[in-house]
């Protein structure tokens, strides 16, 4: 089994050193950040299998942080965020940010989140479809990258894991929970704003409008389709 790295950015020595005893002890390499240009720093320098970046630190904060990282990186990352901080759990996830966690949490469930990301990464299988192709669009998991009437479309892991499990099953609908767990990895505690800030920006990139040949529908009352337009 490969060696996985995570990147534990936080301004509390306290945080850094219990997350760090939690992931050693369950076999990943740890490295830590104590600010926001130091985590884009490592980020470039050790390349982790994911981040965990504090929302509030000095000299570069962490929404900052992420918006740097994001513009050379898809690395999955995880937002620590003050419990109630419903605006910035939001701006998080706008700025890149594949999932949150609010302070104070259980440093057992931040590595289970944590391993329930990298159970999704793409594991390469040759017997498995990685390619998704539509009218004026293709969605290439195994390379993580979608393309857009031509146009190379930069997503987060998220993003991309949340837009392959909708076009991988074209007119079904899921509900906000099915795709949290499906997604996400685990059974999500907390609202499910989570999926529509997702749903938006993916949305967004991709170009999806009422008159594409494509679209991520809202099912009202019930959650998000894919639509293939005939």
């Amino acid at each position: 089994m490969l060696e996985k790295t995570v990147l534990i950015a936080d301004d509390d020595a306290q945080i850094r050193d219990l997350l760090t005893l939690y992931f050693e002890k369950e076999g990943f390499v740890v490295k830590t950040a104590a600010d926001g240009a130091e985590t884009i720093v490592k980020v470039q320098q050790f390349a982790p299998s994911l981040v965990i970046l504090d929302i509030m630190m000095p000299v570069i904060d962490g929404l900052e942080a992420c918006r740097q990282i994001r513009r050379f990186s898809r690395v999955p990352i995880i937002m620590l965020t003050a419990c109630g901080e419903d605006d910035e759990r939001i701006l998080g996830l706008d700025t890149g940010a594949d999932d949150y966690i609010a302070k104070p949490f259980n440093p057992r469930e931040v590595v289970a989140r944590v391993k329930a990301v990298l159970r999704r990464a793409p594991v390469g299988e040759s017997d498995i479809t990685d390619v998704l192709q539509f009218p004026q669009l293709e969605i290439n998991l195994g390379e993580y990258t979608a393309t857009a009437f031509g146009k190379v479309v930069s997503l987060t892991a998220k993003e991309m894991e949340l837009l392959w499990h909708l076009a991988s099953h074209p007119g079904r609908v899921f509900s906000r929970e099915q795709l949290l767990e499906s997604v996400w990895g685990y059974t999500y505690c907390g609202d499910t704003r989570t999926v529509d800030t997702h749903i938006k920006r993916v949305r967004q990139k991709i170009g999806a409008q009422e008159v594409t040949p494509w679209d991520i529908k809202t099912v009202w009352g019930v959650g998000y389709k894919f639509e293939v337009r005939t």
